[in-house]
């Protein structure tokens, strides 16, 4: 994936996720019911909520990462060999930090 086409992605990624974890966020403010029935099934919710809340602060950390190696110039470059990323694996998931043998 061209740098600029990457960029581009990573932003619009990034607003993405953001504005998810907006909505979680309120989602977990939401207050509880006072059935205690209702009150378990909630705290379930709440758990799931804070679940993709977490994988979603930790893409956000990848996608700004990604974002950074390309202002550096290093984006694309397999952090453990040094090799070139194929452009196949940085089209799939352009966060990548790793080639496909070192993944």
């Amino acid at each position: 994936m061209e740098n600029r086409k990457a960029k581009e992605f990573l932003e619009a990624r990034l607003k993405e996720l953001n504005e998810r974890l907006h909505k979680l966020k309120e989602d977990a403010s939401q207050a509880h019911s006072s059935d205690s029935a209702e009150m378990a099934v909630e705290r379930e919710n709440d758990e799931v909520v804070d679940a993709i809340g977490t994988e979603t602060r930790e893409v956000i950390r990848q996608v700004r990462r990604a974002l950074a190696k390309i202002e550096d110039g290093s984006y694309g470059i397999c952090q453990q060999c040094g090799i070139t990323i194929p452009e196949e694996r940085l089209d799939a998931v352009p966060e990548a930090t790793h080639c496909t043998g070192c993944a």
